[in-house]
């Protein structure tokens, strides 16, 4: 659904705007000559190692373009496929990938900054380990005047960004709760009819945090590193709209037995465009939040859950040819387009 435009000439006009439809045989031994003895000899077991132990099973979400009123769904397949040990990765390949990274958008900008924590927890031995806690990754870019929008509304802007940002990533109790009115009532009131059917078709997962049936996380609050930005641009409508888009990797710890590093981890990148659209230009429902548009992927994850906008560990299991590389889920500045082996 789009913001609805102020009809001309009716400031006070509040009729509720219509919503535009949503878019649905062997040789012989004796022909190869005399083999070797070393050759009769059966082959030693080798056990995994600590690298091998180290999986990824990653998944993709792409979120409606809410703000286009078009409906984007590029869901992950079903079904586990582990990846290779956190450092033993090279040997399955042929030579290294090295993946692109994301060009930062134009516009003000800030990057996490904060210091993280001791290290110490289910985050050691990742990069997470170095991600400040919480909100506390997540720093908001000086407001400043921006096209038609003063320092004051870019200021409110970003407030109701962050704010949407960490309920959806962050609060443990829109994690379990029953409803995500937590989450949706942040936004315009014209845009919170779209934003409550992405939760049962599972388009949420790419902008919210919500943990499957029987997932728990540790105490241990989850690691957070990224950026946000914003600029002054225009929708296909010609409204004028302040963009914010938010580019983070968010590190949450699961339970579990294993003591190999990141076992425990799973990895949501999301790049989220939210917008707040100039209130001279639409009617008072569509004053507030909105998405533009959002994309994420994760790592480490049940896959069945994620295709259902869940998060859950995944399952044990060991590494093949076609993983990604370890790091690389953890990098903000990577392109969100890695191998999927769900």
């Amino acid at each position: 659904m789009r913001p609805s435009p102020r009809p001309p000439g009716k400031s006070d006009d509040r009729s509720p705007p219509h919503p535009e439809p949503r878019p649905a045989g062997h040789p012989s031994d004796e022909s190869l000559g005399p083999v070797p003895e070393w050759l009769r000899q059966p082959a030693p077991d080798v056990q995994p190692g600590r690298a091998d132990r180290w999986r990824i099973a990653l998944g993709r979400h792409s979120g409606r373009l809410l703000g286009g009123g078009v409906a984007v769904l590029l869901l992950a397949c079903s079904g586990v496929v582990a990846t290779v040990g956190y450092q033993g990765y090279q040997r399955w390949r042929a030579a290294p990938v090295a993946y692109p990274t994301i060009s930062p958008p134009s516009g003000e900008q800030a990057v996490t900054s904060a210091s993280p924590p001791p290290a110490t927890g289910p985050f050691d031995g990742t990069p997470a380990a170095g991600f400040p806690e919480g909100a506390a990754g997540i720093a908001l870019p000086p407001a400043k005047r921006t096209g038609p929008f003063t320092a004051r509304q870019v200021t409110d802007a970003l407030a109701k960004v962050r704010k949407a940002v960490v309920t959806a990533r962050l609060d443990r109790a829109f994690f379990t709760a029953k409803d995500p009115e937590r989450l949706v009532r942040q936004f315009a009131p014209d845009a919170r009819a779209d934003v409550r059917d992405d939760f049962p078709s599972g388009e949420a997962g790419s902008y919210a945090t919500r943990l499957a049936p029987g997932a728990r996380l540790t105490a241990d609050p989850p690691r957070v590193r990224g950026r946000l930005s914003y600029r002054a641009t225009k929708d296909r409508d010609g409204i004028r709209i302040l963009a914010v888009t938010a580019n983070f990797v968010w590190a949450y710890a699961f339970p579990t037995a294993s003591t190999t590093p990141g076992d425990g981890v799973v990895v949501v990148h999301d790049t989220v465009v939210w917008s707040v659209p100039h209130p001279g230009d639409v009617r008072p429902g569509s004053v507030g939040l909105w998405i533009e548009k959002s994309d994420s992927y994760a790592s480490n994850i049940d896959c069945a859950a994620w295709d259902k906008g869940l998060l859950a560990l995944g399952r044990p299991s060991f590494g093949g040819p076609a993983d990604p590389d370890p790091d690389a889920v953890f990098d903000p500045d990577k392109t969100l387009d890695l191998p999927d082996t769900c």
